[in-house]
Parts: C-alpha cells; sequence; structure tokens
C-alpha cells in the first residue's frame, strides 16, 4: 500500500543496517515505517534450541521497542508501528512486503551465515514477493538525499524491459537526485565468438543494442528531465558488469520475472548481484 515501508528484524547488524536504510527510505517518502519481527523458527533448522514461548516474546517485544526507537532517533518525527508476529519468518516478511511500498531486508551477502540470507528464508522472500525487496548490507550506504551519493545502477534486460523495474530506478534516482546508469550486457556465442571478432558484425549488434536501450529509456528521461542519465552496453556475462558497476552506487535494481520456476529460483543475475554487489540491492518482480 502507497505510504509505508516494511522492514524485517532479527537482531542481527545486517538488520540494523536494514532499519537504518528504511529508517531514511520512508523519511524520504513521507511514509510510515513498519518494523516486523518472526518468533516462529521451528521449521529453520538453523535455531538448535527453542527458549520457551513467554522468554522469546520477550525479546521479540524489546528487541522491537528498541528498533523502534533508533527509527525515530534516526528520524525525528517518523511514525512507525512494531509488529512480533508468531508465524514462520517467510510467510511473515511476504506478507508485510505485500502491503508496502517495499520491503527491506538485511543480508550478510556471500559466504556468511545467519540473518534472513542464510538458508531458504531470504530466497524464497525475494523469489515470490509481489513488491520490490531491498536488501541492505551491514555498512552499506549512506543517508538518502546527502550529497556526494554514489548513482542508481539499474540492471536492463532487453528481452525483458519491464516498465516495472525502470520506473522503480528512475523514480528512486529521481527522488534521490541521483544519476541513473544503466547496464546492459549482452554475450557472443561461444561459437561464433571469432567470427564475429573478425568481422564488423559485433560492432553492428552493439549498436542496435545501444538503440534498443536508448529506445526503452527514453519515456523516463521525458518524464524525469532533471535527472541524469546514461547508458551501457557491455559484452560479458551481466552479473560480473552489474557488480563492477555497482562499485560507489547508492543502489542496484535488478528485476526477478514472476513466471521463474520453481518459486525459490531468482535467476543467475539476481543471485549474482545479491551475493556480490557491495552496495544495497532492489529486486522488482514484474511480469
Amino acid at each position: 500500500m502507497p505510504g509505508q515501508i516494511a522492514v524485517g528484524v532479527d537482531g542481527s547488524d545486517e538488520s540494523l543496517a536494514a532499519v537504518d536504510w528504511a529508517a531514511d527510505e520512508a523519511a524520504l517518502r513521507d511514509a510510515g515505517l513498519r518494523l516486523v519481527n518472526a518468533s516462529l523458527w521451528q521449521e529453520h533448522p538453523i535455531v538448535a534450541v527453542q527458549p520457551a514461548r513467554d522468554e522469546l516474546a520477550q525479546r521479540a517485544r524489546s528487541l522491537l521497542d528498541e528498533m523502534e526507537e533508533r527509527a525515530r532517533s534516526r528520524r525525528p518525527g517518523l511514525a512507525t508501528t512494531a509488529e512480533e508476529i508468531e508465524d514462520a519468518p517467510t510467510r511473515v516478511l511476504l506478507a508485510a512486503g505485500a502491503d508496502a511500498e517495499m520491503l527491506v531486508l538485511g543480508s550478510h551477502g556471500f559466504g556468511a551465515a545467519g540473518g534472513f540470507l542464510f538458508g531458504s528464508v531470504g530466497q524464497e522472500v525475494v523469489a515470490q514477493a509481489e513488491r520490490p525487496v531491498v536488501l541492505v548490507r551491514h555498512g552499506d550506504g549512506t543517508r538518502p538525499g546527502e550529497p556526494g551519493d554514489g548513482r542508481v545502477v539499474l540492471g536492463l534486460d532487453l528481452k525483458h524491459p519491464a516498465d516495472e523495474v525502470i520506473d522503480f530506478a528512475a523514480d528512486f534516482a529521481a527522488r534521490h537526485s541521483a544519476p541513473l546508469h544503466i547496464v546492459h550486457s549482452w554475450r557472443l556465442a561461444a561459437l561464433h565468438h571469432r567470427a564475429v571478432a573478425e568481422s564488423d558484425a559485433g560492432a553492428k549488434a552493439e549498436q542496435q543494442l545501444t538503440t534498443a536501450v536508448s529506445d526503452a529509456v527514453r519515456p523516463y528521461r521525458d518524464r524525469f528531465p532533471q535527472m541524469a542519465v546514461d547508458e551501457q552496453v557491455v559484452s560479458g556475462r551481466s552479473g560480473r558488469r552489474l557488480v563492477e558497476a555497482a562499485a560507489g552506487a547508492r543502489l542496484v535494481v535488478v528485476g526477478r520475472h514472476r513466471g521463474h520456476e520453481p518459486r525459490t529460483h531468482i535467476g543467475s543475475t539476481t543471485h549474482a548481484v545479491i551475493h556480490h554487489a557491495p552496495c544495497p540491492v532492489a529486486v522488482v518482480p514484474h511480469g
């Protein structure tokens, strides 16, 4: 629903970063902030010992009170709500995200344990969410609106140039007075790589792709005339190219096609960006 940003709270450093990021974004948008904590972890074997229900509820309440105070101290006047919900984390987070402009989660990135991206929880949420999910790592980013912040990077898939994904990135960049950097990558078929490289076919193909990217982005240039936009067509794996472009960025935006099966599959590009990008990542569902 418009006017609300939801954030998952689990007590980790990444969760603190997510609360800070979400509070800043809510204040920038004049939106409310909803903090949610899931208290039913039995189906996730990482939790070896389940404390008594009353103790668990008290811990959750204390954590939510602390995080609510943190958000209000960071952004005075911010409207906040906090809920401890006795249900599995995936269901809690998906439900919270469905009723918000976006869902913000802490992310440990590649190779670390704990938090929402350990095991199946984070991947299930990203793969099934109906609204954008933003993943924030400890130490990611700076406060919205501060001068000198990085650009917004958009990974554009010309096979699925979804309006939802481009619109999210362009709107975010405009709100933050940040430049929008659009990256589309393409790869030559291995058997034809040498032949193409020795002819002008590669240059022609790249020019065609450059034109296609410009055509896809033109409506957003017109919609946000004050926003600086640059487009880049590069060869190579899209995940790697986006991670490279993310250096110094404020946010990387990638899409997730709702038709992907199974429902825990998020695509190789999104997977690479989530785990390796050095900045917050927004995954926007489309299709």
